[in-house]
């Protein structure tokens, strides 16, 4: 899958929460937290999953796009954020 119609990502809304998660320490921790968490039980961490038990589902970006924006490519976010990880 190619994804390229905004800075290389789907969408704006992807683009934003991927620079938010990837930037701010505070969130990345939790991230990297979540992806050992799941390392430890053997289950592949997700993006819906890290918005299930972060309690970001109903939290915006510091730009206002909600993490759980029915437009944002969970898929791109799986893939770009737990790769390596966990």
């Amino acid at each position: 899958m190619k994804y390229d119609n905004y800075n290389g990502w789907k969408n704006y809304q992807t683009w934003n929460v991927a620079l938010w998660l990837n930037n701010d320490s505070s969130l990345y921790d939790e991230l990297v937290a979540y992806a050992i968490r799941c390392s430890k039980k053997h289950v592949k961490p997700t993006y819906t999953g890290f918005l299930r038990r972060s309690g970001y589902a109903n939290l915006y970006t510091g730009d206002g796009v909600s993490f759980s924006d029915h437009r944002i490519s969970k898929k791109e976010l799986t893939r770009d954020l737990f790769e390596g990880l966990g």
